[in-house]
């Protein structure tokens, strides 16, 4: 080739080069049942709590049973209601920051957070629980179906029942609600949603109540409201302040301060004496104002009046599951 010629260039073929285009390989169906893209799935973290609630429950029991000298009798004091509903509040709550450890989450994510505790929202719950028991009892009086004859305690005793039903009747709040619209709601509510979980839940907790003694359907189906009652004020205040207080008054209202069966059961101790005479739809009969059609009118006008009262949403502890932790752990 003369100096100055430009060579001719390589024209030989490259060696090809093969891309690997393979699909990655699919999880298992073991796999895909047990766990999401998130970590494990919810039905089974919620499995997990329950079962954890039920063994716990479970010993305790047995120890009551192993060692208690008499038999049991149904007693529905506000002593024996603040023992029993408070230790189960606790159960629940233990339960509840066990699985919060390994999910990395906090009591506020499940609806109880430390801020605004006892505030605002819990008192305004506590008036309208007092309003919306006075409500079904002051229609029942008005319609000939409820008297009033006098006072059945008076004084410091009054005042000494009225504390104690207070206090059993805040750890009823305290147990039912994280019980049903806690841990439960926030879990569940991360594979399927917050409404699909609010009324599979409230519908739980209407057959819970049926175990009570006198209990009736349409004292049931009362429950059922009264729980989706509360799940409207946790999607619309953001957390369970104003459901507790609500809970803890509307039963309190009922039972001591009116004196009347409450799901059947009647209490020892209490404010005013009150009859109730008439159909057994209107009054409840042996369950109470709780079974009667006017409750269960008085909890759909109530399901309204939040919506009016608090118009939109307040932003509810996030369902969104962490990302970042490994596919295997709980998340």
């Amino acid at each position: 080739m003369a100096q100055g010629d430009i060579p001719a260039p390589n024209l030989a073929p490259e060696p090809s080069v093969t891309l690997d285009t393979a699909p990655p390989p699919q999880p298992s169906f073991l796999k895909k049942t047990f766990v999401g893209p998130n970590g494990l799935r919810a039905f089974w973290r919620l499995l997990i709590f329950v079962g954890m609630v039920g063994s716990i429950f479970f010993l305790i029991n047995f120890l009551v049973h192993r060692f208690r000298h008499h038999p049991a009798v149904l007693d529905f004091s506000a002593r024996t209601v603040l023992r029993q509903d408070g230790l189960a509040f606790l159960v629940v709550l233990l339960a509840a920051a066990v699985m919060g450890h390994f999910e990395k989450r906090t009591l506020a994510d499940y609806g109880l957070p430390l801020r605004g505790a006892f505030g605002l929202r819990f008192w305004e719950g506590i008036v309208w629980g007092f309003l919306a028991e006075s409500a079904t009892v002051g229609v029942l009086f008005l319609t000939g179906n409820a008297s009033f004859q006098g006072f059945d305690t008076h004084g410091s005793i009054a005042l000494y029942f009225a504390v104690m039903w207070a206090a059993a009747f805040l750890m009823v709040g305290f147990f039912e609600e994280f019980l049903f619209r806690g841990y439960p709601q926030f879990t569940l509510g991360t594979g399927i949603g917050f409404w699909p979980t609010a009324f599979l839940l409230s519908g739980l907790f209407w057959l819970g109540h049926m175990g009570n003694p006198g209990e009736t359907w349409v004292g049931g189906l009362a429950a059922c409201l009264a729980a989706l009652v509360f799940c409207v004020s946790l999607r619309l205040t953001g957390n369970l302040w104003f459901a507790v207080g609500m809970h803890a008054s509307w039963d309190w209202t009922e039972t001591y301060f009116f004196g009347v069966a409450d799901s059947g059961m009647p209490a020892n101790g209490h404010l005013l004496n009150t009859s109730l005479n008439g159909s057994k739809w209107m009054t409840g009969g042996t369950v109470g104002p709780e079974g009667s059609v006017v409750e269960l009118l008085v909890c759909l006008a109530v399901i309204g009046l939040l919506f009016i009262r608090f118009r939109k949403p307040a932003t509810v502890a996030s369902a969104t599951l962490p990302v970042s932790q490994p596919s295997g752990q709980v998340a």
